[in-house]
């Protein structure tokens, strides 16, 4: 058995693509466990799930309202990811943007998935956007994050039709499906040694790369 990789999920909402991430590991699709779950939002209903569904993972709220600054602020985050032994940070519907420095200190170990085809749409609004541009075919994207705002390197991306009479909520409703697919799929690439990030683009390996090993 390979070496089984520790995420650590950032999340501000319901947590539908960490279930998806707990119910891959389950299921032997993912080689990995979540270490440690933190949200910035006290209210969050992956805090309470959690707490009912799979009490032994570490659930923390660490509220930015808190903190005097973001470096505080994410310190406190890191100091988390570090006591839990994270390997791979792993956005799942986190509504903070994370500081250059942040990402600097993680490089090629921060994921996010973005309901659209990057570079198409990215940000807030996303499938507000999408309908009314009139595309034809939306979808989603897992990429490592940069410094910018859903413009870093692209891991998978998924296509997703768009149907006539689409609303933003019935269009959201079906990429996510999509989403709970892809996710999981991407993480365990890198949890295979897999992932090769060269400039923008990330090279998916044959096989288990020696430059992605600790």
């Amino acid at each position: 058995m390979s070496k089984i990789t520790v995420l650590g999920v950032l999340a501000s909402g319901r947590g539908s693509n960490l279930q998806s991430i707990l119910d891959a590991i389950s299921a032997g699709r993912l080689n990995a466990k979540v270490g440690v779950v933190i949200s910035d939002n006290p209210e969050a209903n992956v805090l309470k799930r959690l707490a009912v569904t799979d009490p032994e993972i570490p659930a923390i709220c660490i509220a930015r309202r808190a903190y005097e600054s973001q470096a505080a602020f994410e310190a406190d985050i890191a100091a988390q990811l570090k006591v839990h032994h994270v390997e791979l940070v792993i956005l799942a519907g986190f509504m903070r943007i994370l500081s250059p420095s942040f990402v600097h200190s993680l490089p090629g170990r921060v994921m996010n998935i973005h309901p659209s085809l990057l570079p198409s749409f990215p940000g807030k609004h996303v499938h507000e956007q999408a309908l009314s541009y009139g595309v034809k075919v939306s979808g989603c994207t897992v990429h490592f994050i940069d410094e910018g705002t859903d413009t870093g390197p692209i891991i998978l991306q998924e296509a997703v039709p768009v149907l006539e009479g689409d609303t933003p909520e019935t269009l959201a409703e079906r990429i996510l499906h999509t989403e709970h697919i892809l996710y999981p799929r991407a993480i365990e690439l890198y949890c295979q040694g897999r992932l090769k990030i060269e400039g923008r683009r990330v090279i998916i390996l044959e096989k288990e790369d020696d430059l992605c090993e600790d």
